[in-house]
């Protein structure tokens, strides 16, 4: 059994709900305990681990097949988080089909739900890669976070090319990939001051993690490179390019390739 992503034993005592949160314990060795906690009078928060792992990636995949498959009456939209699921829902439709306050009623549907949850069997995976320059004018902050580190700015573009990422989330702005993956060795606080306009396409340290500005935005991650991939067309039928469970593998570029694929090398 899980509590929050965490196996406990089987015999843990009922706990009664409350306005703040349900702390769900069930018998059976194989079920899912789960925390929910109230978000406003129109959503409720699923707690599924507390570690960004591959484990918890699992239940949130599990929890959102699940509800896209069979969601209680009442839910309008299912928003996947690092160890959470956040379910919205329409309070009246929600009393109307339970006979019962829509919070305890769709924290009960919940319940019931996801209680066998297992984390989601790995799907054919697919592997995008991201041509990137480096550094220059369209990495302006590579060398700095090299100096930070204790590293020449041509290891940090090998640490960073060199690794496999999961996009664990997809947010922040329209079609935003939180990369999970990064080296421990090039994890870099964000900036102090965020700059007010990033351009689209920039390659980003913020953290733990990595990512990709889809569009022009304010933002303050590290700023190492630059691709010339579209991350975002709103024209485009999927809009975002990347999806959550995507691989993502960096491979640096120079000055004319980068060009070639469409990009201007100078900012």
């Amino acid at each position: 059994m899980f509590l929050a992503g965490k196996r406990v034993g089987p015999y843990a005592a009922p706990v009664a709900l409350s306005s703040v949160h349900a702390l769900c314990y069930f018998p059976a060795p194989t079920l899912l305990l789960v925390r929910i906690d109230f978000l406003g009078d129109h959503a409720v928060v699923v707690h599924l681990g507390e570690a960004i792992d591959e484990t918890t990636f699992g239940l949130i995949r599990a929890a959102c097949e699940r509800l896209e498959a069979r969601a209680p009456t009442g839910v309008l939209d299912v928003v996947p988080g690092f160890t959470s699921v956040t379910v919205h829902y329409e309070p009246a439709r929600v009393a109307r089909a339970a006979g019962e306050p829509p919070h305890a009623a769709m924290t009960a549907a919940l319940q019931r739900l996801l209680s066998d949850l297992e984390p989601a069997a790995e799907a054919a995976v697919r592997t995008v890669e991201v041509p990137v320059r480096y550094g220059g004018a369209l990495g302006p902050d590579l060398d700095e976070l090299a100096r930070r580190r204790g590293l020449t700015s041509e290891q940090v573009v090998a640490i960073h090319s060199a690794a496999q990422y999961v996009v664990h989330l997809i947010g922040f702005v329209p079609g935003f990939p939180y990369l999970a993956g990064l080296d421990a060795r090039l994890a870099t606080p964000r900036r102090d001051v965020p700059r007010t306009a990033v351009p689209a396409g920039s390659v980003g340290i913020g953290g733990s993690q990595t990512g990709i500005y889809p569009i022009e935005s304010p933002g303050g991650w590290h700023l190492v490179g630059r691709t010339s991939l579209r991350l975002f067309d709103a024209g485009r039928d999927p809009p975002a390019l990347l999806r959550v469970g995507d691989r993502v593998r960096f491979r640096p570029v120079g000055d004319d390739e980068y060009e070639a694929l469409g990009g201007e090398a100078r900012a």
